[in-house]
């Protein structure tokens, strides 16, 4: 999450980098943490897009065997794990709707020109580390018998889930130990099906941890956070959970169709606003070309996967053009989340993702935007 008494500018480096760690700083818009508005009225229907071409190589085939939505119960054990098929949230979750053939919204060219029509794809993830850290964001899974211990909230208490939290104190935390960027730790309860987050996260003696803020989200349920209210933020600025949004090499390297969700991803500037299933915004910019926090975008039907293109980057391709992304944070343009893998690849990702231009998207319609 981030906002200007927050989290400042992480300097993102050119795309000669591999990768940047940090989930997505950057950015430029900042704002203390806001209160939910009123509702904008939606726009007007527009006509349908056409209908999307006859599937090819790259189009989405049948959810894996063993794929589970809502349940971790045989998801491995420890950080990085294998969730075994496991999706966050129920099937019809929004995170994990077909959005493929839904409207165009009428504003859709101005808002993807306000994030970049000529500015590549970035993969905010990878293998190997970046600054003695690992690149992306880490989690780790644990059992229902996992010890919980006491948080102490250093800056969003109120809009926080109370705890304690079963968060290991070997839990890696974005950026490293030492890291002095978002901090984010996230803990999966896999026997209870329950996902813990944290903001500015850092271990205490005694097993506690310190944090701006912490968020406890239902994996087994569309009530996905019983505990939150509209307008609080999370350990993300959207509001939103973290990991559902995470591309994992496990889902990738299944190739087109692994991948059963909307990815996550950020913008330099966003506006006050907010659009289901976001619940916070972080910007005082006001102007309707800006995207709102919980944006979707997609990529266009038009756009061919190329056939050289490597079968991880096939399969986040490929559910980009069904689930979609979603904005959650203020960082750098077209940066995607992902989760650390030793198995990635970091110059195809790179050289893969960046050819894939924001003039190859295209906004879902937004309806229920809550403004400040």
């Amino acid at each position: 999450m981030e906002t200007m008494d927050r989290r400042k500018t992480l300097a993102m480096l050119s795309t000669l980098v591999l990768a940047a760690c940090g989930g997505g700083g950057g950015g430029s818009d900042d704002a203390p943490a806001p209160v939910a508005g009123s509702p904008e009225p939606a726009p007007a229907p527009v006509s349908p897009t056409p209908p999307a071409p006859a599937p090819s190589p790259s189009s989405p085939s049948p959810a894996p065997a063993g794929t589970s939505y809502g349940s971790f119960s045989a998801a491995s054990l420890g950080v990085g794990a294998s969730t075994n098929g496991a999706v966050a949230f129920p099937s019809d979750n929004a995170w994990n709707r077909d959005i493929s053939a839904e409207p165009v919204d009428a504003n859709s060219a101005a808002l993807i020109a306000s994030i970049g029509l000529n500015t590549g794809l970035h993969p905010d993830f990878g293998s190997g580390t970046y600054e003695g850290a690992p690149i992306g964001i880490p989690y780790v899974i644990v059992s229902g018998t996992q010890a919980k211990v006491a948080m102490r909230w250093t800056a969003y208490g109120e809009e926080s889930d109370p705890g304690p939290y079963p968060v290991p104190s070997t839990a890696q935390i974005e950026g490293g130990p030492s890291g002095d960027g978002d901090r984010h730790v996230i803990v999966i309860d896999k026997d209870n099906n329950r996902l813990y987050e944290l903001y500015r996260a850092f271990p205490q003696s005694g097993g506690s941890w310190n944090a701006d803020c912490g968020a406890v989200f239902h994996l087994d349920s569309n009530d996905v956070r019983p505990g939150g209210e509209p307008g609080w933020t999370s350990a993300d600025a959207a509001g939103l959970p973290i990991f559902p949004g995470l591309a994992r090499y496990e889902e990738a390297a299944l190739g087109p169709g692994g991948i059963r969700h909307a990815l996550r991803f950020t913008v330099v500037n966003s506006r006050r606003a907010y659009l289901p299933p976001a619940t916070h915004y972080a910007s005082t910019k006001t102007a309707t070309n800006l995207p709102p926090m919980g944006m979707r975008v997609r990529l266009k039907a038009s756009y061919v996967i190329p056939s050289s293109f490597s079968t991880e980057t096939k399969a986040l391709l490929t559910a980009m053009k069904t689930y979609g992304m979603i904005m959650a944070d203020n960082g750098s343009n077209w940066f995607v989340s992902g989760a650390p893998d030793s198995r990635w690849n970091n110059d195809r990702l790179n050289s893969e993702l960046g050819q894939v231009k924001g003039s190859d998207f295209e906004v879902v319609r937004m309806q229920g935007i809550v403004t400040g």
